[in-house]
């Protein structure tokens, strides 16, 4: 049964055509992802199905009574409220009854004595009249309920008062009111912008287990549309496209949609060579038939091809690196009142992918400062290699002037840049980046997220560096442009760290993780997220239990004291012992420098996973000989 009906909407926004002709049905428990690239019209979408815009032409139609909750991406909040009333106050039902009870019991609270006993009784009767209706409706526990949601999404005072709160902070809270009003339609903007990885993981396993109600979802969190999303919407040109999935689905199914498209638009070329030539030949009778076929022709020559997709163009020049990159030694981080880093010490090689993280607020911005100086270590040093080039992407896009046009932004007063040694327009660099000549005149205060982030982008990969710190890079970019960075990062000569809360970016990307643990402490791993998970889950797995014998011998007497010493067996064993265990050690640093290669990371997380097992059986077997010769050697000694 539908809970929204889109039927032919329409939408522009002047002279551009957002949404064309949109037909979309939501259903009841249906969890749907919607995806396209930044501006394609997902939030002039969702709004018009939340009720909150309305369509040039079309008509939306909502299921009589249904509860349908947006989480804007800036939401806002009745001055003076606090995290828990604000949560509190999106219970519906629940949350009117809870105020009757309170108005009810501050009027009984302030009767006196010459209160009218009518009047009295009245107040007495909306009293137990709101306790009921709050009993029905799940009773005084959803206070609880809204405080836990609260504490999962990372809001630790639920009476911090929101007026001057973050913009993430505030996004944080809107998304508990929704989770706990429990609407029969929760559309949700970009729900894990401002959330580290621990939060996402929550709110993804909250959403497919937990959240019963239909479900729209915009959000660049892959991970999230994969395994949520039992369909994918997809708006491209002002056009809707649905596919049965998450997002791996879609993109199988888009791959297709596209070699439809092009086979279509060959064939297409093929039809128009051959009818061009026979109209060459200027045939002198025009019998009805030959006058059809002309008409076809001119038809389909009046036809415009499918437009193209336009796609981020990205590289990085890579700087000559020396053999020092970047060293660590020793670092202490500290904030007044908070050690954030604690003695770390820490060099990254040449071709490392480093991925950084850490819960909110635990310091990895810092860290990114302390290497680039902004941010001097209380203690120890950051040591740059001579010939380390820096390229930085801050989380807030500072670099940018907003009070300036895009185009000034890059050009700086040149008309050309110097681009992998050739000189290039700053219009079509610009082009490489998205950007029409008719938003090269925008001032960059004016722009999205997006678009921000892809003027940024542009700024940082101007010149040439050996070591790229992004710190946030994914915020505000649509799937298509993350694949872009991706792509840049994999395809890079250099070195790179990167703070990110996507898991299928750090999964592509990372060939290794520096993770915050708590009280300053960051600890290295190799490999990529997902090797990560596995091996904290193995980490964490009980001891197997020892098989007991099915029956118990006698006693053996004790040996003899005086036979002590080596058999001739064991002195042959303890002999090989270490050549052995030289080699096992020999095999581990093997299997540690290849998980240290990029390459192996191109070639897909199977085989990485297969040398990750390598080196933990290889290390698993140096440890047992190793075990092995230490006994044998106290034996000998005996």
């Amino acid at each position: 049964m539908p809970i929204v009906t889109a039927k032919q909407v329409s939408r522009s926004f002047g002279v551009r055509r957002v949404l064309e002709e949109v037909n979309v049905t939501i259903d009841i428990g249906e969890h749907v992802g919607l995806v396209g690239v930044n501006g394609s019209g997902k939030t002039t979408l969702v709004r018009i199905l939340a009720g909150l815009d309305v369509p040039d032409t079309g008509e939306v139609v909502q299921r009589r009574g249904a509860a349908i909750a947006y989480l804007d991406q800036e939401p806002r909040f009745e001055p003076g409220t606090t995290a828990r009333e604000a949560v509190l106050s999106g219970m519906g039902p629940w949350s009117l009854a809870r105020e009757e009870h309170r108005r009810a019991s501050d009027a009984l609270e302030h009767a006196g004595q010459h209160t009218n006993p009518d009047e009295l009784a009245a107040l007495v009767t909306a009293q137990a009249t709101a306790q009921a209706e709050i009993e029905r409706l799940g009773g005084w526990e959803r206070v609880h309920v809204a405080e836990s949601l609260l504490d999962r999404l990372g809001v630790r005072d639920p009476d911090v008062v929101m007026d001057n709160q973050s913009g993430g902070e505030r996004r944080r809270v809107a998304l508990a009111r929704i989770l706990a009003q429990k609407p029969d339609l929760a559309i949700l903007d970009e729900p894990t912008n401002h959330l580290d990885i621990a939060t996402i993981e929550w709110l993804e396993r909250y959403l497919q287990d937990q959240f019963h109600g239909a479900l729209l979802l915009i959000t660049h969190d892959r991970y999230i549309l994969d395994r949520v999303a039992m369909r994918t919407l997809e708006i491209d040109r002002g056009k809707l496209f649905s596919y049965d999935g998450g997002f791996g689905v879609y993109l199988e199914a888009k791959a297709e949609r596209q070699a439809l498209a092009q086979r279509t638009e060959s064939n297409r070329q093929n039809f128009l060579r051959r009818e061009l030539e026979w109209l060459r030949r200027q045939p002198k009778a025009r019998s009805t038939k030959q006058k059809a076929r002309i008409d076809r022709a001119h038809g389909e020559i009046a036809k415009a091809p499918p437009p193209q997709d336009r796609n981020l163009e990205l590289s990085v020049e890579v700087a000559r690196t020396g053999s020092t990159i970047l060293e660590l030694r020793g670092v202490t981080l500290e904030i007044p009142g908070r050690t954030l880093v604690d003695d770390f010490t820490f060099a990254i090689r040449k071709g490392e992918r480093v991925g950084v993280l850490g819960p909110n607020g635990c310091g990895k911005t810092t860290l990114l400062r302390a290497i680039t100086g902004q941010q001097p270590p209380a203690r120890g040093e950051v040591v740059l290699g001579k010939n380390t080039q820096l390229a930085y992407l801050d989380q807030s896009r500072s670099g940018l002037d907003d009070d300036a046009t895009v185009y000034d932004n890059i050009a700086k007063s040149r008309r050309s840049l110097d681009i992998d040694g050739h000189p290039l327009e700053v219009g079509r660099y610009l082009e490489r980046f998205l950007f029409d000549p008719q938003s090269y005149a925008q001032k960059v205060g004016t722009l999205s997220g997006g678009e921000r982030a892809r003027v940024a982008l542009a700024k940082l990969l101007q010149g040439a560096s050996n070591l790229v710190l992004l710190d946030e890079p994914t915020n505000d970019l649509d799937v298509t442009s993350l694949a872009a960075v991706e792509e840049m990062l994999i395809d890079f000569g250099g070195t790179a760290i990167v703070v990110t809360h996507d898991r299928w970016f750090l999964d592509r990307v990372a060939t290794a993780l520096l993770v915050f643990e708590g009280d300053g402490r960051i600890v290295r791993h190799e490999g990529n997220y997902g090797l990560y998970l596995e091996r904290m889950a193995a980490a964490e797995k009980p001891p197997e239990p020892i098989a007991r014998p099915a029956a118990t011998k006698p006693a053996e007497p004790a040996p003899s004291a005086k036979k002590r010493g080596l058999s001739y067996a064991q002195r042959r064993e303890l002999d090989g012992l270490m050549p052995a265990i030289e080699a096992a050690e020999a095999e581990v640093a093997t299997h540690t420098a290849a998980l240290a290669d990029s390459s192996l990371y191109a070639r897909g997380h199977n085989a990485v996973a297969d040398v990750q097992r390598a080196l933990e059986a290889a290390r698993t077997r140096a440890a047992t000989l190793t075990a092995r010769w230490e006994q044998l050697e106290q034996l000998k000694d005996t």
